[in-house]
């Protein structure tokens, strides 16, 4: 079960993962080490499953946000989920519940890419796609 304090260093990893042990204890006024038992304790339960780098896809190159809804045939859910694991460019992939089976989040720097990805999407089923004009959150 989380506590308050739990859920505050939570959130101060969320904001910055690198930020030192000692900044996260003066906002909730703990010492630097009880702060790393804290978030051992907070890693070990599985709450916190890693830490990683979130990139501005735009100033990486890649400026083009597609969804792609993809209807799965003949029961390919599986090898569909092996494909996807290989693909660079899908970012995001979603099993959903109804119809479709899957939404993808692609990230392209070039439209041309996109045609390839849809040729071999076409070989687990059918796809629909929806491209984002902007982001809001």
């Amino acid at each position: 079960m989380l506590d308050d304090i739990d859920r505050t260093i939570i959130s101060c990893l969320q904001s910055n993962a690198r930020m030192q042990w000692k900044q996260i204890g003066e906002k909730i006024h703990m010492s630097g080490p009880a702060v790393a038992n804290r978030i051992q304790r907070l890693e070990e339960a599985g709450v916190i499953e890693g830490y990683t780098v979130k990139l501005n896809e735009k100033l990486v190159g890649n400026v083009h946000c597609i969804f792609i809804t993809v209807a799965i045939k003949d029961y390919k859910h599986t090898k569909f989920q092996q494909f996807i694991q290989t693909r660079e460019e899908i970012k995001e992939a979603h099993r959903i519940s109804g119809e479709p089976c899957f939404i993808l989040k692609v990230q392209l720097a070039e439209y041309d890419k996109l045609a390839g990805l849809l040729d071999e999407i076409l070989v687990f089923g059918h796809y629909k796609i929806n491209i984002s004009i902007g982001q809001s959150k």
